[in-house]
């Protein structure tokens, strides 16, 4: 059988397992951006942006101080937060340039921009804005052309500046 999901399905939200629950609500809160919008006991919690009920669950499950898996096993390599310009973009790494939040890399994959970090709890995150899709590099086929070229961090910041 031939199948395909239909073109406006989403992944809708990311659910991780930490060892500090408020540790990890202080980290997606303060540093990220995105508000609390339910708790469920001392074990769990949910974030979002906009009126969402959740994009981010975090939840103690597994017990308290849990340790990420070791180098070289299966699991998550990144989750993405795609913010919706260049300028949201700059906001959220000036935050995080400002807090000296440490970065992992930064790079230009020609389709978008991004910034990737690790949350408190070695939980990757790719925070990443798409160019206009009429920028987006192709082959003579049209084929996209993916990239991984340094990121210009001063470059982006200084959207802020002619955005304000």
């Amino acid at each position: 059988m031939n199948y395909e999901i239909h073109p406006q399905a989403r992944i809708g939200h990311v659910h991780l397992t930490v060892g500090d629950l408020d540790r990890a609500v202080r980290f997606y809160r303060d540093m990220l951006g995105f508000l609390v919008t339910a708790r469920f006991g001392k074990s769990a919690a949910f974030l979002s942006s906009g009126d969402y009920h959740h994009h981010i669950g975090l939840n103690t499950w597994a017990g308290p101080n849990v340790t990420p898996p070791p180098e070289g096993h299966s699991g998550l390599y990144h989750f993405a937060i795609l913010y919706p310009n260049r300028h949201e973009l700059a906001k959220a790494f000036k935050i995080l340039w400002e807090a000296k939040y440490p970065i992992d890399g930064a790079s230009d994959h020609g389709v978008s921009e991004s910034i990737y970090i690790n949350d408190p709890d070695g939980n990757g995150i790719e925070l990443y804005c798409d160019r206009p899709r009429e920028e987006w590099p192709t082959d003579q086929d049209g084929n996209l052309i993916l990239l991984t070229k340094p990121l210009n961090l001063p470059d982006l910041l200084s959207e802020l500046n002619i955005q304000g």
